[in-house]
């Protein structure tokens, strides 16, 4: 089945001769493809700790999670400590990372349509789909930038909603609200909730 699955995706791929050659879709298809194959893996089905665990190795790779939380913080991030900016991007990473493996852990032989790609300098923007076994669809761009050779995500637009603007306004309204240390316990709160698989 996964076999056939990655038949699809890379027939689709091949035919997209512009996404194909460019080296930030490459980047994206690698991780989604290991992804998809940690996922249908029997034996990881087994064990479901070392199976999160390989999920958020391999998600870590391509995720800029420093990059994605100070854009998330906005502008509450420059009057932040060295310490909490670290703080903040480890319960963060946490977040997305538990976030992510838990959505991905629910996938059931979707379809990663990869439709175009735009490189502009230093950043890149992935356009792409997911198409469910009941034919529905739904978009899934990445917002990639260079940094040091390597094409990593600082954001992901999902049916054309900005995650990363989502959690800006979600945390900003709890910081003005409430206050900085506020967010950082509700973060911490709901990385306990989420730490089981």
């Amino acid at each position: 089945m996964l076999k056939r699955i990655l038949l699809v995706v890379t027939a689709l791929i091949l035919t997209a001769s512009v996404a194909c050659a460019n080296p930030p879709t490459d980047e994206v298809k690698k991780t989604v493809d290991e992804v998809v194959r940690i996922v249908a893996d029997k034996e990881m089905k087994k064990n479901e700790t070392k199976r999160r665990q390989a999920l958020k190795k391999t998600i870590s790779n391509i995720f800029d999670y420093s990059e994605m939380a100070k854009r998330s913080l906005g502008k509450h991030w420059n009057s932040r400590t060295a310490a909490e900016k670290k703080q903040f991007t480890d319960l963060f990473a946490t977040l997305l990372e538990n976030s992510y493996a838990g959505k991905i852990e629910s996938y059931n032989n979707e379809k990663i349509v990869y439709i175009k790609d735009s490189v502009d300098g230093d950043y890149a923007e992935i356009k792409s789909k997911v198409v469910t076994a009941a034919r529905d669809e739904f978009t899934l761009d990445y917002r990639l930038f260079n940094t040091n050779g390597k094409w990593m995500v600082y954001d992901v637009v999902i049916e054309g909603v900005s995650l990363v603007s989502n959690y800006r306004s979600q945390f900003n309204k709890i910081v003005t609200s409430n206050g900085y240390p506020a967010l950082v316990k509700k973060l911490q709160s709901k990385n306990e909730e989420l730490k089981a698989p």
